[in-house]
């Protein structure tokens, strides 16, 4: 067994989609080998109604899949196929847009105002890009929980883990989506496939991942008062934590106990071109794409 190292930590930074929606970006558009075969990754916490209730209009997606996770407050949808719904508290939706799809997202607080969830965006290989698009929507009573011993609780949402299968499958990227919460001061190894890239997003608490067998933190060297210094680095709220190779995570919780998402996937290993929502392997498939928005064949017809 071997412990995967903390590559990098990041706090998720502050910006605006959609038609004026204030949210956390943990990554994306950036490097798109970074964590392939994921894209983008936001987390649209706010506790501010007019900050979010004009959420995401109409908007087109081509090649990739996006995955909203929600956790406060709901999200209603509706897309260019005459699908629509509405996504509540722990449910899921799996939204595989193939070969084109036009859709609306719209975020509704809770009686409190509250509105919390996260949308991951993940790649499709070259011979996925233009399949038939499709949804998977799962209601949070259909995803189960797994709880250890210890009191450690793990919500499968993708994937297998401990025993138990998540309920949204078929996925291109093969990956592992797990909600988990570990108690204060416990320290917890999860298993991993070694062929996956792996990231956490801790969103509640805090906690050290480490990446040897000392449990109170990854070492870092640090410059406080212009003095070189090494510390403890104790991963809080809103931060990614980018692995390295191995077949292990371990982490230990704060004294507040520790609520992160751990998601892992399968590379692609593709040339990727990228234009906000649409992304292909090559410059022309792009151009393509938008040519196909301008004159109205963007929607491929349902065979």
């Amino acid at each position: 067994m071997s412990i995967r190292p903390v590559t990098e930590t990041r706090r998720a930074m502050p910006v605006m989609e959609g038609a004026g929606v204030h949210l956390h970006r943990a990554f994306g558009f950036q490097d798109p080998a970074e964590l392939d075969p994921f894209l983008l990754f936001d987390d649209f916490r706010n506790d501010r109604p007019e900050e979010y209730l004009k959420g995401f209009p109409w908007h087109p997606h081509r090649g990739i899949e996006t995955i909203t996770y929600v956790l406060a407050g709901s999200v209603e949808h509706g897309d260019s196929l005459g699908n629509t719904g509405t996504l509540g508290a722990g449910d899921v939706q799996w939204m595989t847009a193939g070969s084109g799809i036009l859709h609306q997202e719209m975020p509704l607080g809770n009686a409190k105002g509250q509105m919390h969830g996260f949308q991951l965006w993940g790649n499709l290989p070259s011979n996925l890009k233009m399949t038939a698009p499709r949804y998977q929507d799962v209601t949070g009573a259909e995803i189960p929980d797994v709880i250890d011993d210890d009191g450690t609780i793990v919500r499968v949402i993708v994937g297998e883990f401990w025993g138990r299968t998540g309920p949204v499958d078929g996925i291109a990227a093969d990956p592992q989506y797990l909600d988990i919460s570990v108690p204060a001061g416990v320290k917890k190894t999860f298993r991993i496939d070694t062929y996956r890239r792996a990231f956490a997003y801790v969103f509640d608490g805090a906690a050290a991942f480490a990446d040897a067998s000392a449990p109170v933190g990854v070492l870092l060297e640090k410059e406080v008062m212009g003095q070189e210094v090494n510390i403890r680095d104790l991963s809080g709220n809103r931060t990614l934590i980018r692995f390295g190779t191995g077949d292990e995570v371990t982490v230990q919780a704060g004294p507040d106990g520790v609520r992160f998402l751990l998601i892992s996937g399968a590379p692609i290993a593709e040339p990727v071109a990228w234009h906000g929502p649409i992304v292909m392997n090559t410059q022309a498939q792009l151009q393509q794409a938008m040519r196909d928005l301008r004159n109205g064949t963007f929607i491929q017809p349902t065979h």
